[in-house]
């Protein structure tokens, strides 16, 4: 598991205070209220920056960094992404995963190793994951509570429901 996670991107300076605006990559907007820290990439390192301020303007938002109190001293922000270290990471509700957490898990169904998920699709109706079979064809799965009977994020496996109705085999 990776040792940051990315929840934004810095799209461009916002005004003469210091603020830049922000591309969310979360689920959770409200999780900007309660950063503290942040890290950022500045040639190859990951570096430290404590968040002073966050505003939201018509569904935007906007964040200060402690000492960048103008737009020029934000300019060496803009295009960079925003990461969170463990503690910064929300706690999902129940039932509920991040996908990288998803990604490479090993799918078994009927006791059989059924494919991997290699992608998660995001539609209104519900996610969908792209699954590599144990032939290497790709298989969508619709990630319904009725499919999946667990998930172990840790071990990144997912027992699927006993049964075939949801995928058949046409050969």
């Amino acid at each position: 598991m990776s040792e940051y996670f990315l929840i934004a991107k810095i799209t461009s300076v916002s005004d003469q205070k210091g603020f830049v605006k922000i591309y969310s990559y979360s689920d959770f907007p409200e999780r900007f209220y309660s950063l503290g820290e942040v890290y950022i990439d500045f040639f190859d390192t990951r570096k430290k920056f404590f968040v002073e301020e966050i505003k939201r303007v018509r569904g935007d938002f906007f964040i200060r960094f402690k000492n960048f109190n103008s737009d020029s001293e934000t300019r060496i922000f803009l295009d960079k992404e925003i990461f969170v270290d463990k503690k910064g990471v929300i706690e999902l509700p129940e039932n509920f995963y991040f996908v990288h957490d998803l990604i490479n898990s090993k799918i078994f169904r009927n006791e059989k190793y059924f494919g991997k998920i290699t992608d998660v699709l995001f539609y209104p109706a519900n996610d969908v994951y792209v699954i590599q079979d144990a032939n290497g064809q790709e298989i969508l799965l619709p990630a319904l509570s009725e499919l999946i009977e667990s998930f172990d994020a840790m071990n990144k496996v997912m027992i699927l429901r006993p049964g075939d109705s949801f995928y058949e085999d046409e050969n």
